[in-house]
């Protein structure tokens, strides 16, 4: 240990004493506050004067003469005055101070030099001038920057935070933070031996194992991590030694978007949802990143949705010829047009962004764009994904899950694609909703389209839940928490398995890029994570007790509401057991059944057909002969148009709008290739 036990605890008496002045002084009015100081100007000036004269000529004739005395206070309130010392408020001060006071005590000098010039020698005159100034400009910056620290580190109206790490980034944060109010620093603490018991912007810095003692006495409210390039496994080390304080705990931006510009180290946010997983990122493998991107014409269909937007952003800047975004909503493609033209801008990169707003069910206009843009790799993710939703839209979850992939790797296929990558879910393993089965057939229809004759390498990459997506629980749970309550948890035991965002995009990227045909990648995942520890532990971080039996006045209650329809305990990824590795460690490729193509055919014919004829019965029965292991635990399982048709008494065929020809088979005459013809 730096300090002795006495020297630990000694914030406690301390910490409490000064909070006592500073709140006693902070709600002065702004007159009394002016009058004090105006006391204090008026002593202590006249003071410096005795003191120079003290120094240089201690029984000079000057000590009697009242020119000196009455020019420093008359000149020195002049200046104080005219330059606003007495308007300013001492809590938020800068270099505005500093000029300000060297201008008054440069223009004090000068006139008390003169003063003393009239009485004395010249030698006197420069010797005192000189000290009365240094020690006039040090009372006037001096005395109102310790009153700004002083009070900025014990105001009342700001949150009390302790810095966590003292490096560079901590220091820069400190100084940040201080003048804007909001967040008062009153520690640093670090796990560097050398730097504890040491001063850094004014404040000490303790050892972590200090920060209870802290909290009590100095009043603390937050921890801020400042800690941007730590790993991983050492930033969630030291976030669970955190959670048992109970306090709020929040973080500087990663180091990757404070180089990039992205984030500045003023901004302060929740913990990242990276920090609660157990798992570290694998530094990715350069060549199969860019294998299937680099000089290449690229697509991505739901360019707009969680996962489409991070593989735009990440293609962008692995040098593709040309990048194609598309997907139907107008506003998402516009938002990731914006962000990567940001980006090409800003890195002098030489792509082409084409964005086309479409619907993957549209099989002439994915056609068209495929041959128009020549598409040499696509990445598939378009896709409706949530759970609840599709279950009650099953015809649509169909129709755009199933078919839209179909029509795709179709258009694929005749426009010559050379690569072909679906984004798949672990939904899609023994499926208990309408949209983990549709995945399911979406992975069967490029297997069966595989065993055709085509030069596109089919493949697919199944993972499962991705952190920050739309729908995640990460920001449900913060919101509820900000709330106030309930977090809501569907079941105690129920769990996922979660990977941020760029880690999953980056893994699809690369596992793409080993494709030979018809393979089904997937994704290490780690251990799955259950759903109601990552609720208690954001409850801890955001600096609130969970509300339960054992503690009744917490601050959030958990609570339970039930699986809904189509959920289910645990996800799996794989089917079966015959998984081999891969030249990346995260990423495994699944030997799974399948289906042959002419076997597989007729079925979606006939899903077509149910479709088109919003017989959602039927469509239920061939979803369940077509996906093996498909049950589900909805007993209601119907479309909520089809329910309101029936309920009025209306048959499912009354209202179709079925298009002629056989769904398996593009309708539409092919064109011929135009590669490097755009």
């Amino acid at each position: 240990m730096i300090r002795s036990e006495k020297r630990k605890f000694r914030p406690l008496f301390f910490g409490l004493m000064a909070n006592s002045i500073a709140s006693r002084l902070v709600v002065l009015s702004r007159r009394t506050k002016r009058t004090v100081m105006v006391i204090s100007d008026a002593g202590v000036i006249p003071g410096c004067l005795a003191f120079s004269l003290w120094l240089v000529a201690p029984a000079s004739a000057v000590w009697w003469s009242l020119w000196p005395w009455f020019t420093s206070v008359c000149v020195a309130f002049f200046c104080l005055v005219h330059y606003g010392l007495y308007r300013s408020v001492v809590r938020f001060m800068g270099l505005e101070l500093v000029i300000a006071a060297f201008k008054i005590a440069a223009i004090t000098t000068a006139a008390v030099v003169i003063s003393i010039f009239l009485i004395s020698s010249s030698l006197v005159a420069l010797k005192t001038g000189t000290i009365f100034g240094l020690s006039t400009l040090l009372y006037l910056a001096g005395s109102r920057f310790s009153v700004r620290l002083f009070l900025q580190r014990r105001s009342v109206t700001g949150d009390r935070v302790v810095i966590y790490g003292a490096g560079s980034f901590g220091a820069h944060l400190s100084s940040a933070i201080s003048g804007g109010g909001k967040f008062i620093p009153v520690a640093f603490v670090d796990d560097n031996l050398a730097l504890q018991g040491t001063v850094v912007d004014g404040l000490e810095i303790y050892s972590p194992s200090s920060l209870p003692e802290l909290v009590s006495s100095l009043g603390v409210s937050r921890v801020l991590l400042a800690l941007p390039s730590a790993s991983r496994r050492r930033r969630r080390e030291i976030i669970d030694g955190l959670e048992g304080l109970q306090i709020h705990v929040q973080t500087m931006p990663d180091i990757s978007d404070l180089i990039s510009g992205a984030a500045q180290v003023t901004e302060i946010v929740e913990v990242n949802a990276t920090d609660l997983l157990d798992r570290d990122a694998v530094p990715p493998d350069k060549e199969l990143l860019v294998a299937g991107i680099h000089e290449k014409s690229v697509m991505v269909t739901g360019a707009g949705g969680s996962i489409g937007s991070e593989l735009c952003r990440q293609i962008v800047r692995l040098g593709p010829r040309r990048l194609v975004t598309f997907d139907c909503s107008e506003a998402a493609l516009y938002t990731i047009d914006r962000i990567l033209k940001e980006i090409i801008e800003q890195n002098d990169f030489d792509v082409e962004v084409v964005s086309l707003i479409g619907s993957v069910d549209n099989k002439s206009r994915m056609l068209d764009v495929l041959q128009a843009y020549d598409i040499e790799t696509v990445y598939h993710a378009a896709a409706y994904k949530h759970v609840t939703l599709v279950e009650s839209n099953m015809l649509e979850g169909i129709q755009n899950n199933v078919f839209g992939t179909l029509y795709a790797a179709q258009a694929a296929m005749v426009s010559g694609v050379e690569s072909f990558v679906l984004i798949s879910t672990d939904k899609a393993v023994s499926p208990t909703n309408v949209m983990g089965a549709s995945k399911r057939l979406s992975e069967l229809v490029l297997q069966g389209l595989n065993t055709c004759d085509t030069r596109t390498v089919f493949s697919m990459v199944r993972f499962g839940n991705v952190l920050g997506s739309s729908g995640s629980v990460i920001p449900l749970f913060r919101q509820q928490i900000r709330d106030g309550g309930p977090v809501t948890v569907t079941h105690p035991n129920v769990d996922r398995y979660f990977m941020t965002i760029p880690e999953a995009a980056e893994l699809v990227l690369q596992a793409g890029s080993m494709a030979k045909g018809g393979d089904v990648f997937v994704l290490d995942m780690g251990n799955p994570v259950r759903i109601v520890d990552l609720a208690k532990k954001m409850i801890h971080l955001m600096g609130r007790t969970v509300k339960d039996q054992s503690e009744p006045d917490g601050d959030v209650e958990i609570k339970y509401i039930g699986l809904q329809p189509g959920e289910k305990l645990h996800e799996q990824l794989l089917i079966g057991r015959n998984v081999g590795g891969t030249a990346h460690k995260r990423i495994l490729r699944a030997q799974e059944d399948f289906i042959e193509w002419d076997i597989f055919k007729p079925l979606l014919d006939q899903l077509w057909e149910a479709c088109e004829e919003a017989d959602c019965k039927r469509a239920q029965k061939l979803l369940i002969e077509g996906v093996k292991g498909y049950s589900t635990n909805n007993s209601q399982l119907e479309d909520l148009v089809w329910r309101e048709n029936g309920a009025r008494n209306r048959e499912p065929g009354r209202v179709s709008h079925k298009v002629a020809g056989n769904i398996t088979t593009l309708n539409i005459s092919p064109k011929a290739s135009k590669r490097g013809n755009t």
